[in-house]
C-alpha cells in the first residue's frame, strides 16, 4: 500500500484576502486545522482557533463575505434557560487578512435576563508551509508560550515566533492546551467583544522576501458599468475587488506591481499568470501590464541551468520563498523557470500594452527584454529541432507538463494515452506565431534589426503547423492538442485551439472549423467551455485539466471567437461562464466541473479551486472587453470598435475604459453598434459593420 495523503478540500471555505495575508475558514468560523488558518507568505500563523461557550460550540447559522478582506460568521448559543424558543446569546466573529485585528468576537445577550458565559478559545500554531498543507500532510503544533496576555510560539529550527494577544487580557491563560479563557457577565441587551491581533518576530536573518505587500490600490481606472442585465456589473465588481486582494509589489521596486496567481496554493509571481491577467486588464490601463514586464524581466533567464530550467531569454514559472514539494515526488526550486509559453506571452503583452497606450519611453526600456525573449526562441524553443516550439523537462523531479494545462494527464489521445515528451503543444504555436509578429512590428517601430527574420519565421511557422496539427474524425477537421515525442498528433478535442483565434496562425475558414467544434455540445457545456471534449475516453467533469472548466480558458476563447467574428459562439460561451458566476456569488473560481447545464440546476465546483484567482477574475474583465470589441492600435492612431452582434446582455454603456492616458466611455447595443465618447479628436474611430448570422456555426449548449 502507498503513503498517499489527499489535498484537503475547500469548496466551501470562506477566504478573506490581502496580499500576503490570507485567512482561509470553514463557514462554521471555527478553525480546526486542514487546510484552515491565519496565512502570511505562505506560512500558517493560525492552525487552530475553536470556540467555546460552557463547554460547547456554539451552532452556526450564517458566513458571508464582506469585501475580499473580511468575513462575518453568527453562531448562536442555546439554553435550556431561554424562556422562549429562540436563542437568547448570539456570537459574531468578523474575520480579516489583517494582523493587528485578524478575529472580532463579539457576544450578545439578547434575552431578559443575565447570563454568565464561559467562554473558552483553544488556539494552536504550526508554521506550516502552504505546500505542506495542500499535498495533506499534518503538521505538528508547536508548543505554547504564556506572554502574560496572550500566547507566542516559536519555531526552533526557522526562528519564527507568532504571538496572539487579545484586547481583553483572560482570565485564565492555559499554553499546553493553547486555551484563553474569559467569564463574561451579560445583562439583558448588553454585548461583550474582544479582538486579536498577531505579530510575528524572526530571531535569526530571514531571508530576502520574494514578494511584498502592494504599496497602493490597484494600477487600473474606475471602471462602470451600465447595464440592464445585472450579471456584468455584478461579476465586474466583484472582480475588481478580488484583484486588489490579490495585488502584490516586486521587493527588488516596491512601486511595480502585479496579480498573484490565486489564493490559497499559488499567492505569488507565476510568469503565465500573471503576463495573462495583466493582458485581459489592458482595457483599464496599461500600468499593471508596465509593471508585470518590469517584475519579470528582473528575472528574466541569463544562464543554462538545468536545477532551474532557467536558459538566456526565459521568463521564470514560478517564484516561492523555499523549495516547492508537490504529490508524485515532484520538487520545484524557488526560482523555477519550467515555462514553454511565459516567455512568448511576454512579447505579446508588450506589444498589445504598446497599442494600448503604454508609454513609447517604457516600452523602449523593456524592449531589450523582449529581444532577449526572442533570441531565446530561436535559439532554445524547438528542443529537438523540428521546426515547434516544444518541451521537455530538463530535471527529473521538475513539471511534466509546461503548458498552462500542467497537470500529468493533461495532454492526451482520445483513447486516453498519454503523451510522451518533447511535447509540442498547439496553442504554443500560436503563441510563437503572435510573439514572432508582435515582435517584429516593435523592433520595425523603434528601428531595431530583425523585423524581416521574424516575419519569415512566423510565415514559416503557420506552414508547418497548418501540415502537422489538423486532424479528421467523423465530425469533420479539428487541430489536435500537441504533437508527441514521435511528430503524432495527441488527438484529443481539447479548449486549447481556442487560444488559437485571433493569433494570425489561423485563416478565415480554420478559424470557422475551431469555432464550430468550441460550440459542440461535447465542448460547451453550458456552464463554460471544457478542457476536453466530453466524448473523449480520458473524460472526467472534476479532471483538472480532462472535463473542467476554467473560467479564463473560456473567456480567451470567447475573445478569440468575437475577434474572428464568431458571434454567436461566443455570446453562447460568454452567457454561460456569467450564470456559472452567479452561481458562486460572482467570485468566479479557477475552475468548475465540467457536467453539462440543465434548467435550474448549478455548476459543481472543483474541491481544490484557488477563489479567488486572478486569470478568472480579469475573466470578468476580459468578456467586458469581448462585448465592447474595442481594438486599439494608439501608435498608428486608430482604433477600431466592433461590439459583440448577439450581446446575451443587451445594451452595455462602460466608462473608466483607457486609450492611454485618456478615461473614454464605449456604448454598445446589443445588436453590434456601438460609439466612443470622449476619445481624443487626434485618433481615428473605425466602426465595423455588425457580424453578419452567415459568420457563426452551432447554436451552443444550453
Amino acid at each position: 500500500m502507498t503513503d498517499w495523503t489527499p489535498q484537503p478540500f475547500i469548496q466551501d471555505a470562506i477566504v478573506c484576502l490581502r496580499a500576503p495575508l490570507l485567512v482561509l475558514s470553514t463557514p462554521d468560523g471555527q478553525l480546526r486545522g486542514g487546510a484552515a488558518g491565519f496565512f502570511a507568505s505562505d506560512t500558517r500563523w493560525v492552525s487552530r482557533l475553536v470556540l467555546t461557550i460552557d463547554g460547547a460550540e456554539p451552532e452556526a447559522i450564517h458566513s458571508e463575505l464582506l469585501g475580499t478582506r473580511k468575513a462575518r460568521f453568527v453562531a448562536v448559543r442555546r439554553s435550556a434557560d431561554d424562556p422562549t424558543p429562540d436563542p437568547a446569546v448570539s456570537v459574531e466573529r468578523l474575520r480579516s487578512a489583517e494582523q493587528d485585528c485578524f478575529e472580532q468576537i463579539t457576544l450578545s445577550n439578547h434575552g431578559r435576563i443575565p447570563v454568565v458565559l464561559p467562554l473558552r478559545l483553544e488556539t494552536g500554531c504550526d508554521l506550516a508551509n502552504i505546500f505542506t498543507i495542500k499535498s495533506g500532510r499534518t503538521s505538528a503544533g508547536l508548543r505554547a508560550e504564556n506572554t502574560g496576555s496572550g500566547l507566542s510560539w516559536t519555531h526552533p529550527r526557522t526562528g519564527v515566533a507568532v504571538t496572539l494577544t487579545p484586547s481583553a487580557v483572560p482570565d485564565r491563560i492555559d499554553p499546553a492546551t493553547g486555551g484563553l479563557e474569559w467569564t463574561v457577565d451579560l445583562a439583558p441587551g448588553q454585548s461583550w467583544t474582544v479582538s486579536l491581533a498577531l505579530v510575528a518576530d524572526r530571531t535569526v536573518d530571514a531571508p530576502t522576501a520574494v514578494t511584498a505587500p502592494a504599496t497602493d490600490r490597484g494600477p487600473w481606472s474606475d471602471v462602470q458599468v451600465r447595464c440592464a442585465d445585472p450579471r456584468m456589473s455584478l461579476l465586474l465588481g466583484r472582480s475588481l475587488d478580488d484583484l486588489e486582494g490579490l495585488l502584490l509589489s516586486d521587493p527588488l521596486d516596491p512601486t511595480d506591481h502585479f496579480l498573484a496567481a490565486g489564493a490559497p496554493w499559488y499567492l505569488t509571481l507565476f510568469g503565465r499568470d500573471s503576463l495573462w491577467a495583466a493582458r485581459m486588464m489592458l482595457p483599464l490601463g496599461t500600468e499593471l501590464a508596465a509593471s508585470t514586464l518590469r517584475t519579470l524581466a528582473r528575472r528574466q533567464g541569463t544562464a543554462n541551468n538545468p536545477d532551474t530550467e532557467e536558459q538566456p531569454g526565459k521568463i521564470l514559472h514560478e517564484l516561492r520563498r523555499e523549495t516547492t514539494r508537490l504529490s508524485g515526488g515532484l520538487t520545484l526550486p524557488p526560482l523555477y523557470y519550467g515555462s514553454i509559453d511565459a516567455t512568448l506571452l511576454f512579447v505579446v503583452l508588450l506589444a498589445e500594452a504598446w497599442r494600448w497606450g503604454m508609454p513609447q519611453e517604457e516600452v523602449a526600456a523593456l524592449l531589450p527584454h523582449a529581444e532577449r525573449a526572442l533570441e531565446w526562441l530561436r535559439s532554445h524553443a524547438d528542443a529537438d529541432g523540428d521546426g515547434f516550439v516544444e518541451y521537455i523537462r530538463n530535471r527529473e523531479n521538475g513539471l511534466v507538463n509546461q503548458g498552462w494545462k500542467d497537470s500529468v494527464d493533461a495532454v492526451q489521445t482520445t483513447r486516453g494515452r498519454l503523451a510522451v515528451a518533447p511535447i509540442a503543444l498547439s496553442e504554443v504555436q500560436g503563441y510563437a506565431y503572435q510573439a514572432a509578429i508582435a515582435g517584429a512590428a516593435l523592433l520595425s517601430a523603434f528601428e531595431r534589426p530583425g523585423a524581416d527574420y521574424w516575419l519569415d519565421w512566423a510565415d514559416s511557422l503557420a506552414r508547418r503547423f497548418r501540415s502537422a496539427f489538423w486532424v479528421e474524425d467523423a465530425a469533420g477537421p479539428y487541430i489536435a492538442i500537441a504533437l508527441d515525442g514521435d511528430k503524432r498528433p495527441v488527438d484529443a478535442v481539447a479548449s486549447n485551439a481556442g487560444h488559437l483565434l485571433g493569433t494570425g496562425i489561423l485563416s478565415a475558414e480554420e478559424s470557422a472549423l475551431v469555432a464550430l467544434r468550441l460550440n459542440g455540445p461535447d465542448m460547451n457545456s453550458g456552464w463554460g467551455l471544457r478542457t476536453m471534449s466530453a466524448r473523449s475516453t480520458g473524460f472526467n467533469p472534476i479532471g483538472y485539466h480532462t472535463g473542467s472548466v476554467w473560467a479564463h480558458d473560456t473567456a480567451i476563447a470567447v475573445a478569440g471567437l468575437a475577434a474572428s467574428g464568431h458571434h454567436g459562439a461566443a455570446a453562447s460561451l460568454l452567457e454561460g461562464l456569467l450564470e456559472a458566476a452567479v452561481a458562486f456569488d460572482y467570485r468566479l473560481p479557477e475552475l468548475h466541473a465540467g457536467e453539462q447545464r440543465r434548467t435550474g440546476g448549478r455548476p459543481v465546483p472543483y474541491p481544490a479551486s484557488c477563489r479567488p484567482q486572478a486569470w478568472a477574475a480579469t475573466a470578468g474583465v476580459s468578456l467586458l472587453s469581448s462585448l465592447l470589441g474595442l481594438e486599439p492600435d494608439l501608435p498608428t492612431g486608430r482604433v477600431t470598435l466592433r461590439p459583440l452582434a448577439e450581446s446575451p446582455v443587451g445594451s452595455v454603456e462602460v466608462s473608466g475604459i483607457r486609450l492611454g492616458a485618456d478615461a473614454v466611455t464605449v456604448k454598445v447595443d446589443g445588436r453590434g453598434n456601438g460609439s466612443i465618447v470622449g476619445a481624443p479628436g487626434s485618433l481615428h474611430v473605425e466602426t465595423r459593420p455588425p457580424a453578419t448570422a452567415a459568420s457563426d456555426l452551432g447554436t451552443g449548449a444550453s
